[in-house]
């Protein structure tokens, strides 16, 4: 005897969801490891700091925690803005991504460490705007 599962929509949506927070993690994470494997110097400097390195570990933790707080405050919208919940958040996941390529521009770093970097940034971008957002009816 077996029970067989019925997909909710809530369901589908938390599964699609995670799916979005787990690629923008996988997808940054091998981003950064194509670039270890080419040979790029994550070594970053910033002013006034002591020079620091890039690691695996503090690639997962950054694209895990911007990817929960994108879901937390598209959770938000939909809460308090139903109908224009999914364009909002779309802009502001856009206006994020882009000013996070800030601190890149003020860090001390080889080409190949800001182009890996910056590639991170947007791969979390696309795959939080492709997989988070209700898809539309």
């Amino acid at each position: 005897m077996s029970a067989a599962t019925v997909a909710t929509p809530a369901t589908s949506s938390l599964r699609r969801r995670a799916l979005g927070v787990a690629a923008a993690v996988v997808a940054s994470l091998a981003i950064w490891a194509v670039g270890a494997l080419a040979g790029v110097d994550y070594t970053v400097e910033n002013p006034g700091q002591p020079a620091m390195v890039i690691g695996a570990g503090a690639i997962v933790v950054v694209a895990l925690g911007a990817a929960l707080l994108g879901w937390a405050a598209l959770a938000l919208l939909e809460r308090f803005t139903k109908r224009l919940a999914r364009p909002v958040w779309i802009s502001l996941a856009v206006l994020v991504t882009l000013l996070s390529f800030a601190p890149l521009i003020g860090t001390e770093a080889t080409g190949g460490a800001k182009l890996a970097l910056g590639a991170t940034h947007v791969a979390v971008a696309v795959a939080l705007i492709a997989l988070l957002p209700a898809r539309r009816r």
